[in-house]
């Protein structure tokens, strides 16, 4: 990877467009620090102490700390993040928008113009809720219409803004700029995070057992990371085998090709999805500024990723089953709507390919409908094994991160793909150079 950034920064071409990336991610951090006026800085950080809910604790590290800093880009990328599943959602529901995606680069012109409006239509809805819910718990140091307007006003703006940077990373600079941007702000909070592990488990402790604590720390990081990128690169190939045909005079086809099926298909949407589902009753409480009572309240600690695998609460853990069915459902749930069975088949029945022992048409597309179900399977259990693993660790032991294992899915995943970008813009420039000598 050193060698590629290396070997990246001696192209004057890929080299301007990672220091365009970087002063974009430079202007981002900074934005985290600008204060929205009118808001209570001090009262929000002393109510956020006060919470034990992983939701909040969650959106501040997507955020990297914007959130905790009642900043202008407190709302993050999540807006933009949400109505892109949305918008692919009823790109599948809505036979209109299935059209523009099949007119090639002008229907994803204009996909991507609706995803904008959605992006701030939630980015309004969900400053309203903050500005309104938190400014009358004492978030705003004057709860008055102006402050209200002035607090949805910034807060919308940042996340447009945001969304804009994003879309610049992508255009003049390298890798996916809304991931990239996303990946900047959980990293931000990386060092704390990693801090506070050693505070808690290693400084002040005896040699030894500081030592044994500091080694499992960053044995268990480094484990996390490994399976990620195991996860991440994982793919089964399915061999095609394309028919001989007689094109005028020539014999063409007889080709072999295979179909990569990612065993990780739908990414970090599931958990995205479980978690987002998971939080929302969390999240609309606080705003309303209620914990709940009687048994709403016992759902809620249910709910929260906090109180599961705590040995002297068992029945909260009742809320991790619920979270492992809702990533295993996503999984399945968006897989089937990002990859269709029939279609391939078809497609393939129409090119003369067909799979070797299996015959084309519907015994293809069952074919493919079986082994992509197995390797969804596989894929949910990977995902949870990593997303899962820091909620044991923080019910057994109290370690809370906010870089769980969402987080790191995210990064290496971001990183990976980024250097892949990089390595393909190098070897286009050295195409380029060598046609040119």
């Amino acid at each position: 990877m050193l060698t590629t950034l290396k070997n990246a920064f001696k192209i004057k071409e890929v080299r301007n467009k990672i220091l365009y990336t970087f002063l974009m991610l430079v202007v981002i951090r900074v934005g985290s620090q600008l204060p929205v006026p009118g808001v209570d800085r001090t009262y929000f950080a002393n109510w956020f102490a006060q919470q034990t809910g992983g939701a909040f604790s969650f959106f501040d590290a997507i955020t990297g700390g914007s959130f905790l800093n009642m900043s202008i880009l407190a709302l993050g990328i999540n807006p933009y993040i949400t109505s892109s599943i949305i918008m692919q959602l009823l790109t599948i529901a809505i036979p209109k928008l299935e059209e523009m995606q099949k007119e090639g680069e002008d229907g994803k012109k204009k996909i991507a113009s609706i995803t904008r409006y959605v992006t701030v239509g939630l980015a309004l809805l969900q400053a309203g809720f903050m500005a309104i819910g938190f400014g009358r718990q004492g978030l705003l140091i004057d709860y008055n219409v102006i402050n209200v307007i002035t607090a949805i006003v910034a807060f919308t703006a940042g996340s447009a803004f945001l969304m804009w940077i994003g879309e610049r990373i992508t255009e003049k600079g390298v890798g996916n700029g809304i991931s990239v941007v996303l990946v900047i702000n959980i990293l931000a909070r990386f060092p704390q995070d990693i801090t506070g592990l050693f505070q808690q488990f290693v400084i002040g402790q005896p040699f030894a057992t500081a030592a044994l604590a500091a080694a499992i720390i960053i044995l268990i990081i480094i484990l996390m990371v490994v399976m990620v990128i195991i996860l991440n690169g994982g793919v089964r190939k399915i061999p095609v085998q394309y028919a001989n045909k007689v094109q005028g005079r020539k014999m063409v086809g007889g080709s072999t090709s295979n179909i990569p099926l990612k065993v990780n298909t739908s990414g970090v949407i599931p958990v995205i999805f479980a978690s987002s589902i998971m939080q929302l009753p969390i999240i609309i409480c606080s705003f309303i500024g209620t914990s709940g009572t009687g048994i709403w309240a016992e759902i809620l600690k249910g709910l929260n990723s906090d109180n599961w695998c705590d040995l002297d609460a068992p029945i909260y853990s009742i809320g991790l089953l619920v979270y492992i069915v809702l990533v295993v459902f996503f999984a399945y749930f968006y897989t089937s709507i990002s990859f269709n069975p029939n279609l391939i088949a078809d497609n393939m029945k129409r090119q003369g390919g067909f799979i070797p022992g299996i015959r084309p048409g519907k015994p293809t597309s069952e074919y493919l409908t079986k082994v992509l179900n197995y390797i969804i399977f596989i894929g949910a259990v990977g995902l949870l094994v990593i997303a899962v693993l820091p909620f044991v660790f923080n019910g057994l032991f109290n370690a809370s991160i906010s870089f769980g294992g969402t987080s790191l899915i995210i990064i290496v995943s971001v990183i990976l793909e980024t250097m892949k970008q990089i390595e393909s813009q190098m070897l286009v420039r050295n195409y380029k150079g060598f046609l040119n000598d």
